[in-house]
Formats: structure tokens, C-alpha cells, sequence
């Protein structure tokens, strides 16, 4: 079970956020404080895996309240702002969560939590993380217009990232709570859910067929209907792979490939 500590000066939140941790039936919530000098106090009593804290706060903010603990506990940033995210993954920040929190993003954060609990428990202690993300925010960053898109995604395993171009992922799909992008040889393990995946990459290049899939339409060779409404689709990689195609979908996949 993950041990959590809550500090965010709205008790309306910290409630919430506490009944949908404990609905996980994977993180039972230690401690709460909506007073982060109250929270400086009571903390190092107190045994805790993750810390899901607000950034603004009155008097301490969420990053001065890290700069004054003597240990660097995993960090869950839980924000009404999305412009400090860059600057949460600066310091050991797991995930950066923007309020009102979804079920689905807090999943995402929760299946974090339990590989990094599980890389501990493996005697993985994982890469420098202020290291880490910054050649993964370099190499993923996406502009304020949105008009930029990037050209490789990360994967991170135990303590390896590895960046995979996008010019040779050939779709990307969600199978058993977890993202993965596929190559002509082998699937690597992605952080980001399939929907945040749809709003950060070029839409010319990949278009959602199905809610858990998204293909790289350079690498669709054949299409031909199914039953139903629904198509089905031959990528033109090693070992021709088949992705159905939902028939809300057709449409779209139809017009992005000139058809």
C-alpha cells in the first residue's frame, strides 16, 4: 500500500482528493495538512511514501515548503495552474495533476507510484530526476501555441529512459492500465495516458482510430471494412499488424488519409 501526505490550504480538496486516493484501494492518505507551516511540523513524524502537494499557498508555497525538508520525499503536484509544470519537474516530482483532478490522471499518477515502489523494493534507486526531465522536457517540450510538436517521446524503465523517434512508432495503444508505443520491433512503456498523447502530437501524423489506439497514418498500408460500420487497418510494419478501427472513427481516419 503507498502512504500519502496531503498539503493544500483547501480542506474542500484535500477531502476530495483523499476519498479518491482511498477509492484506488492502492494508497491509504497518513496525513493531511491545509497549513503548510503546520504541515513542516507534523510531516517528519510522520512515515509517508508521496507527498501530493499544492504549489500556491498562502506564505509557503509548494516549492518553498520542499526547499525546507531535509529528506526528498516522491512529489504529486496538485495545482489549479498549469505554468509551474516545468518547473515541478525540476525537482523529484512524480506527476503534475491540475484541479478539478480526474480519475483518469490520478490513475495515471497512481501506477507511477507503484513502479517506483516497486523499483525500490528491486533495490532500483532510478536516475537524478532534475537530470532526467530535463532532457525529457527538452526533447518533448511542445510551445504555448501548440504549433510545435515533438519528434521523439520518452520511455522510462527502472533507471534507463530511453527516447524513441517518432518516425518509427508505428501506433500507439493502451493495454491492462498502462500506454505503450510500437515499433516495427518492439513496445516501449510511456507515462503519458492515450488522450494526452491525441493533444500533444502532430495531428497530421497520428489519428486516434479506437479510444485506445492511435496510428501513424505513414504507416498504414491497407484498409477495408468490417462488420458493423467498422474498418480495419494493415500497418506496413514487420509483422503486418491489424488495428480495428471504431466506426465513429472512420470518418476522420478516412479524411486524414485522403480518401
Amino acid at each position: 500500500m503507498i502512504r500519502a501526505y496531503l498539503v493544500d490550504d483547501e480542506p474542500l480538496a484535500t477531502r476530495r482528493l483523499t476519498r479518491m486516493l482511498e477509492e484506488t484501494g492502492k494508497v491509504t492518505v497518513v496525513g493531511v495538512s491545509n497549513d503548510p507551516a503546520d504541515a513542516l511540523e507534523r510531516m517528519p513524524g510522520v512515515d509517508f511514501d508521496v507527498l501530493f502537494l499544492d504549489i500556491e499557498m498562502p506564505e509557503i508555497s509548494g516549492f518553498d515548503l520542499l526547499g525546507r525538508l531535509k529528506g526528498e520525499p516522491w512529489v504529486v503536484f496538485v495545482t489549479a495552474f498549469h505554468q509551474y509544470a516545468l518547473r515541478a519537474f525540476e525537482v523529484n516530482s512524480i506527476d503534475y495533476l491540475v484541479k478539478p483532478v480526474e480519475r483518469e490522471m490520478l490513475d495515471r499518477a497512481v501506477r507511477k507510484l507503484e513502479r517506483r515502489q516497486q523499483e525500490r523494493a528491486g533495490g532500483h534507486a532510478g536516475p537524478p530526476l532534475a537530470d532526467l526531465v530535463r532532457q525529457v522536457t527538452a526533447a518533448m517540450a511542445v510551445s504555448m501555441t501548440g504549433t510545435n510538436y515533438p519528434e521523439r517521446l520518452a520511455s522510462r524503465v527502472g533507471d534507463k529512459v530511453e527516447f524513441i523517434d517518432l518516425s518509427r512508432v508505428t501506433h500507439l495503444y493502451a493495454e491492462d492500465k498502462l500506454t505503450f508505443a510500437a515499433t516495427s520491433g518492439k513496445s516501449y512503456i510511456l507515462d503519458q495516458t492515450i488522450a494526452e498523447l491525441e493533444a500533444k502530437l502532430d495531428p497530421k501524423r497520428f489519428v486516434r482510430i479506437h479510444r485506445s489506439t492511435l496510428v501513424n497514418v505513414a504507416f498504414v498500408q491497407e484498409l477495408y471494412t468490417y462488420f458493423a460500420g467498422k474498418m480495419i487497418l494493415r500497418l506496413k510494419d514487420e509483422g503486418k499488424t491489424e488495428l480495428a478501427v471504431a466506426r465513429e472513427r472512420v470518418k476522420e481516419l478516412k479524411d486524414r488519409l485522403g480518401i
